[in-house]
């Protein structure tokens, strides 16, 4: 272990003596929103699928625009990486820390280009921010025009959810809010994504919080935070299916069903609630735990 690892006697990292976890600093911003963006717009179940056209572009537009999101998660002091601690740089000049190349003017690269672009060994990111510092929807106006359904998707999990203001946070250090997972395309697969999440949970339990709030629109994603390690417990209190949400649009003076996913997009959409204080609470957000959903997304 170096000195930067966020491991500890009582939360280790459990994964391979090549991956470090650290805790995420300014300086990483421009990379956690790289690897958010290159992720989502091209590897997603759903993002390639509504937004086929100008990926790049709007991978572009998405890395400016996120700034206010992941600035504030990363300020907040609960956001961690992965870090490869065994990193071939592709360039000289990117050693001894790494840099990301990306020419926000040049759209005609690929995917696969944007990525030799990334030079740098953050490999996945789980960002996150004390519920009690809620996120400014004003600054995150520029993020929902990139991505109009992204505020959808939100929207919808929580008109679905039964709760009400029940499980909000009235003080610091109550709910972590979870908003961003993701893993560079050739790192997937490794199980890291998992471990950095099963880490988080207990990180924020040390902390003292009793809950973490996460949106998922992955499988694997649902899947891990809906199933955590012992003795955390984890409710799905909103879903629903991207190609069986409709929505009422007017259409020459009468009303028509229109799906804003479309229906090539077969993906679930769930918000997870992980009570990390089930013996003192006698149970979880609402309803029971969940069993694993889904194959890899």
């Amino acid at each position: 272990m170096t000195n930067l690892s966020a491991a500890t006697v009582t939360n280790p990292t459990n994964l391979p003596s090549r991956y470090e976890i650290r805790k995420l600093t300014e300086a990483h911003i421009p990379w956690a929103k790289s690897i958010v963006f290159h992720s989502n717009m091209f590897y997603s179940p759903v993002w390639p699928v509504v937004y086929p056209e100008d990926r790049t572009a709007r991978v572009y537009e998405g890395f400016r625009a996120a700034d206010y999101l992941v600035r504030h998660q990363i300020q907040s002091g609960y956001s961690f990486g992965v870090f490869d601690l065994e990193y071939q740089f592709r360039r000289e000049e990117s050693k001894p820390d790494g840099k990301l190349y990306w020419d926000l003017k040049d759209t005609s690269l690929s995917a696969d280009q944007l990525q030799d672009q990334m030079d740098f060994p953050l490999v996945s990111v789980a960002l996150a921010y004390d519920g009690i510092n809620a996120l400014d929807m004003e600054k995150l106006g520029p993020l929902i025009a990139c991505l109009p359904l992204f505020g959808t998707f939100y929207h919808v999990l929580e008109e679905r959810d039964p709760r009400g203001g029940s499980w909000k946070p009235t003080a610091e250090k109550q709910v972590l809010m979870r908003n961003a997972t993701s893993t560079r395309h050739d790192v997937e697969g490794k199980g890291v994504m998992k471990k950095l999440a099963q880490f988080l949970m207990r990180y924020a339990a040390e902390q003292g919080f009793r809950g973490i709030q996460i949106e998922c629109l992955a499988d694997a994603v649902t899947r891990v935070w809906s199933n955590p390690p012992p003795p955390f417990k984890a409710t799905i209190v909103s879903e629903f299916s991207c190609d069986d949400y409709y929505e009422n649009e007017e259409v020459n003076g009468s009303t028509k069903k229109v799906r804003p996913f479309g229906d090539q997009v077969k993906q679930r959409a769930a918000k997870v609630f992980v009570d990390l204080k089930p013996s003192a609470n006698g149970h979880a957000a609402v309803g029971a735990a969940v069993p694993a959903v889904g194959a890899l997304g």
